[in-house]
């Protein structure tokens, strides 16, 4: 029997596809008109915690972020800094399965909390190994004050990703309830 049924395969497949192409296409004109760094961020929290709720499997977040680097790097490939999501997406994966998917999905105030806090912490680990390995440091430091700081607006960017995809997957999450009524 497959880990991942054909329904989660395709849910994988479709987050990981919007977030390659997205992060492909939009993401470069975003940082080339402000040099923020947090709309991957935001891209990539909001597909992960789409996948993570639709499969609810670990290793769902972790193919999500591969199948999308791959993606983003077919398009854009001189776009290497991506793999630096793919660390956050097996952070994010460790991090809620960690947490327990029930704490993380259908706990009211805790799935809250609990994504949240995964969101920032997998995407400050993002920040710090784009700004590290694949950009120069000096240049982030003349930017932005330290690569400190440009992990924190990564993280930031984690956090308003992870506001979305929470706010998304409670309205699934009612409608489908609503429907078995």
């Amino acid at each position: 029997m497959a880990y991942f049924t054909s329904k989660q395969v395709a849910a994988i497949a479709i987050s990981a596809a919007l977030y390659g192409v997205l992060s492909a296409y939009i993401a470069p004109i975003f940082w080339n008109a402000t040099h923020l760094p947090f709309f991957c961020d935001t891209l990539g929290m909001f597909a992960f915690i789409l996948v993570l709720w639709w499969v609810r499997k670990f290793g769902a977040v972790t193919m999500t972020g591969i199948i999308a680097t791959i993606v983003t790097l077919t398009f854009n490939p001189y776009s290497t800094q991506f793999f630096g999501f793919t660390v956050a997406s097996i952070a994010f994966d460790i991090l809620t399965k960690l947490i327990g998917y029930k704490n993380s999905l259908e706990k009211p105030k805790l799935s809250v909390v609990s994504l949240l806090c995964a969101s920032f912490v997998s995407t400050g680990i993002a920040g710090v190994i784009i700004g590290y390995v694949f950009m120069n440091p000096a240049f982030l430091a003349a930017l932005f004050g330290s690569i400190a700081f440009f992990a924190l607006l990564h993280a930031a960017g984690g956090v308003a990703g992870a506001i979305i995809g929470i706010i998304l997957t409670k309205a699934l999450t009612t409608r489908i309830n609503l429907q078995k009524m």
